[in-house]
Formats: structure tokens, C-alpha cells, sequence
């Protein structure tokens, strides 16, 4: 077997299962789930429809690359969303069977092996699969801690400039999420050309994971990207690959949708990978991915729904515990200055309300697990639910 295979930890959700063992909770109240970032939102009638229509391309082979109509839709919604020249969909675009795969994957491509003790930065707390694709690539993951700050633009902010040079010098790849995982926190234009230049000074690649790109609240204000950071600074793609998904975009988690993007040496070699990976998208998933990436309607809707969550949420929370409403993304990051553990515990047995403990999502690393003491809540649920599961936290814990 696999030697690498003896570092991956057990995910989140597991431990969360570990956690509640033996535990009964509360039967007096309907069960409300905030732990998983999974959108409940009703998929687009447009999406359902396309995927119907076109059911009988399952009928032939898909290509690794994708249809080309596929990639131009995406080629124009980055055109149109960051407002930066069309990427060339023959060369810069790679339809991919949702971001969490890629972004596994493309450790496996990008990370040589044969250099002496290659390292893949990540932010901390992080998406698991970062780690993970370190390991099996043969990396060793070096965190970096996202902590809350007094400062507003130092805010869960990863302070790249603090990593040693030695660390850089052997760094071959780095994950950027913006907005972030589980903060919220998007990145600025002064941190991204941070990025890029050290980028450019030690030769590691970036990947931007951009999943939540599209969940913010402020219509006309959306987060900034990475290829759009790049242009505003009159740079090429050089070294970056951006990640983005349909998956919270238009709440279709099963399609398994998404692309990469960027540096077109790069996408190269990732479709070679992928070649030979086997995971190539659905014809009937292309088809509907189309009809999603063309239409903007369904998106504003599903922004709206979740604003509407996050302003009545975040001030009933504000009365328990100090809670602010994220720059984007649908997570609520809450720090009660308690053991997590023990309040996500207390939630679910005495209020039926299931969370994620923080320190789940992050590794001690600089002396600190920068997850304790905080909880992670996805705003997934319906209305309702959310207003209840304020409601039963204001009562319990006053």
C-alpha cells in the first residue's frame, strides 16, 4: 500500500461522528444540520431541464477537455464576472468533474518529486483536501495560521511574508482560498501581488480555490479574483490556475461541475494528468453546465436567499457570542471562547443543532490549533431553521 496513505487524518465529518457517539440528542426538537457546506437551495428549473434534453449523450465517450461550447460558456462568464479579456478556451480552460477533485489532482501534476523535500503551503484552518493532496504527492503541508486580528485587512489573513525563506525555497505549490474556508475572508489586491511576487521570486505555482466566489452580499461589490487580481496588476497567468464550481454558484453539489483556469502551460500538463486520471465530465452534465454558466438570474436569487440568512442570523448570534457576517461565502465563523468540542456537544444533544467544532478544521502548527474555540455554521438550512437555531441558541445559552 501506498506508504503516504498512513498521514491522511480522519475527515471532519468523521470525527464529528466520533464526537456524538453514544449521544442522544434532544427529541423535544426538530433536527437542524449547519455542520456540512452543503447548498439545500432548489436547483434551477433551466439546469434540471438541460440535463434532461440532452440524457441521451450518455450515450457516447466524453473527451478529457470537454466540448468547446462548454468551455467558451465558461471562457465568457470570466470574461464577463471579472472583467478581464476572454481566456482562450482551447488552451487556458479544463472543465473538471468539480473542484474537489482537481484540486486534489493537481498536486499530483505540479509537485516534482524529485527535489529534496517539497512543501505545499495551505491555509489554517483549510479545506482537508489540501493536506491530503500534499501527502499523496509527496509534499509536506506547512500552515499557515488564519487568526482573527483587531485589524480588519489582517483579519484571517494568511501572512505569507512570515514563511520562512527556507520554506520557500522548497515550496512548489501553494492553495489559496478566497473567499476562504470556513472565515469568509476574500483577498485583496495588495495581498494577491504578495503572492505573485514570491510566486515569481521562488517559482511555486498557486491554485486559487474560488468555490464561493459567487455567495456574497452586496450586489454590483462581488470578492475580487485571482486571474482578475493578475490583470488589474498588468501580469500574465504565469503559475496560477484558478478553481471554480457550479456547486454553491447555482446548488447543484451532485452535478459535479466545474473548471480550471489560468496559466496555459500548466492546463496543458493537467489535461495530460487527466488523460490518464479518467474523469472526464458527464455529456449530459456538459450540457447543463452550459445552461448554468450563461445565466445569471438563478445566481442573484441564490445570493439574495442566502443575505437574507446572514443579516437576520448574525445579530441574534451577536447577542451570544461575538459574530460577524463573513466578506462572502456561506459560513458563519463563530468564536464563543469555549472548548468547540464542548459547544458543538452541548448543541447537538440539548438543542438538536449539529456544527462543526473549528479545531476539525485545522492541525496545531506554531505552537496553536487556530480553529479552537471556534465553530463553524453553514447557513444551509431554510430560513426557518436558521431563525429557530438562533432562536433555541439565544434561549439556551443566555
Amino acid at each position: 500500500m501506498n506508504p503516504h496513505l498512513q498521514l491522511l487524518q480522519p475527515y471532519p465529518f468523521q470525527r464529528l461522528r466520533d464526537l456524538f457517539k453514544g449521544i442522544t440528542p434532544n427529541s423535544a426538537y426538530s433536527a437542524i444540520n449547519l455542520s456540512i457546506g452543503e447548498p439545500k437551495h432548489a436547483t434551477p428549473t433551466l439546469i434540471q431541464d438541460a440535463l434532461v434534453h440532452n440524457i441521451a449523450g450518455l450515450a457516447n465517450y466524453p473527451t478529457t477537455i470537454g466540448v468547446l461550447a462548454l468551455r467558451e460558456a465558461i471562457s465568457n462568464w470570466i470574461s464577463r464576472r471579472y472583467h478581464i479579456p476572454a481566456l482562450n478556451p482551447e488552451t487556458a480552460i479544463l472543465p473538471v468533474t468539480g473542484s474537489r477533485e482537481a484540486l486534489f489532482a493537481f498536486a499530483q501534476v505540479v509537485i516534482d518529486g524529485s527535489k529534496a523535500d517539497p512543501v505545499v503551503i495551505s491555509p489554517n484552518p483549510f479545506y482537508q483536501i489540501y493536506e491530503g493532496a500534499a501527502f499523496l504527492a509527496g509534499a509536506t503541508p506547512y500552515f499557515l495560521n488564519t487568526l482573527p486580528s483587531e485589524h480588519a485587512d489582517q483579519d484571517h489573513v494568511m501572512d505569507i511574508e512570515s514563511v520562512p525563506t527556507d520554506v520557500l525555497q522548497r515550496t512548489q505549490l501553494i492553495y489559496v482560498c478566497s473567499p476562504g474556508n470556513p472565515s469568509g475572508k476574500v483577498m485583496t489586491l495588495a495581498q494577491w501581488k504578495t503572492i505573485f511576487e514570491l510566486s515569481d521570486r521562488y517559482g511555486f505555482v498557486i491554485a486559487a480555490d474560488e468555490c464561493y466566489s459567487e455567495i456574497y452580499f452586496e450586489e454590483g461589490n462581488p470578492p475580487l479574483g485571482a486571474l482578475q487580481a493578475a490583470h488589474l496588476l498588468g501580469r500574465d497567468y504565469k503559475n496560477l490556475v484558478v478553481f471554480s464550481s457550479l456547486s454553491k454558484r447555482s446548488n447543484v453539489p451532485g452535478m459535479r461541475s466545474g473548471f480550471v483556469a489560468g496559466d496555459e502551460k500548466i492546463i496543458a500538463q493537467f489535461a495530460l494528468y487527466r488523460t490518464y486520471h479518467g474523469c472526464a465530465m458527464n455529456p449530459a452534465v456538459q450540457a447543463a453546465s452550459i445552461a448554468a454558466w450563461n445565466d445569471e438570474v438563478h445566481v442573484i436569487e441564490n445570493r439574495r436567499l442566502y443575505a437574507e440568512k446572514f443579516n437576520t442570523m448574525t445579530p441574534m448570534l451577536n447577542q451570544i457570542w461575538a459574530t460577524k457576517k463573513p466578506d462572502a461565502a456561506f459560513y458563519l465563523w463563530v468564536q464563543t471562547q469555549q472548548a468547540d468540542t464542548e459547544v458543538a456537544v452541548t448543541l447537538y444533544r440539548d438543542l438538536n443543532i449539529t456544527v462543526l467544532p473549528g479545531s476539525f478544521l485545522a492541525r496545531e502548527a506554531h505552537g496553536i490549533n487556530p480553529g479552537q474555540g471556534f465553530i463553524r455554521m453553514a447557513l444551509v438550512a431554510s430560513l426557518d431553521e436558521c431563525v429557530e437555531a438562533g432562536r433555541r441558541i439565544q434561549q439556551a445559552f443566555k
